[in-house]
């Protein structure tokens, strides 16, 4: 009964994560470029009492042993990189990519991270940068003159300035690929940094080797979906409530234990 009781306690913090989880999920509902988790659970270890195959008599064998689980645990949090449904927004510097890649942005610290969110600002300096101000890679430079942005599927990057009749090339912008990214590390702010289980990133031209194509005008919105996010919620919660039962019963059968009288 002891051991019934910390084996529906693994349950119960399990379940706890569970819910921590899809809270997270539902709380970025509307975050462009979100990815949503899953979290994957494994039972523990078994306590063998009598182990299969073993002799009963000089000529029989035991068919099925005698092993007790002693619970749960949290095995993983992975991301989930489904594509997220695209909005239109018109606004110049939104971008969606329509496939596999990222957008590389470079930190504060000068290092690389990666992100599938598409909402992009101007700087005083002109150039194209995250609503945090981090620009993205390979710095791309809007003149002051500009009077309008063209971002090609390619990610070719023109503008059209006053006075000019031809449009202006400016850049172009290059994605990102993993060969897992459920094994990028989550930094926050919609940025993912890479892990030895994700691999070293491969950069290529939008729309070739594999890459998405780029789509100006769009956002990537979250690929949560709140009608699965609640009945995982109301699954863990269940699960989370007949564990504590378990408990309760295990309570009930020692204290019934403790009363015995000769």
């Amino acid at each position: 009964m002891i051991r019934a009781l910390w084996t529906a306690a693994s349950g119960m913090q399990a379940q706890q994560k569970n819910i921590d989880v899809v809270a997270n999920n539902l709380a970025n509902v509307n975050t462009a470029g979100f990815k949503r988790s899953r979290a994957d659970f494994q039972d523990l270890v078994y306590q063998n009492l009598k182990s299969s195959g073993a002799p009963s008599t000089n000529s029989t064998q035991v068919p099925n042993g005698i092993q007790i689980g002693l619970g749960t645990r949290l095995a993983s949090v992975s991301k989930i990189f489904t594509t997220g449904d695209l909005t239109q927004t018109g606004n110049e510097l939104d971008m969606a990519i329509e496939g596999d890649g990222f957008f590389q942005i470079q930190q504060t610290d000068g290092t690389t991270a990666y992100s599938r969110a598409g909402a992009f600002k101007k700087d005083s300096q002109g150039r194209i940068v995250t609503p945090d101000g981090n620009p993205i890679l390979p710095e791309i430079v809007i003149p002051n003159n500009a009077t309008k942005i063209n971002i090609g599927s390619d990610g070719t990057v023109s503008v059209n300035q006053s006075g000019q009749t031809t449009p202006t090339t400016v850049g172009s912008i290059q994605l990102a690929s993993f060969s897992n990214p459920s094994g990028l590390s989550s930094l926050g702010k919609n940025l993912f940094q890479p892990s030895d289980s994700s691999g070293n990133a491969t950069t290529g031209t939008p729309g070739q080797n594999g890459l998405g194509s780029i789509s100006q005008g769009l956002l990537e919105m979250s690929n949560v979906s709140v009608a699965e996010e609640m009945v995982n919620m109301i699954v863990g919660q269940r699960a989370y409530e007949i564990n504590s039962k378990a408990v309760q019963a295990s309570d009930e059968m020692l204290q019934t234990a403790n009363n015995l009288r000769r």
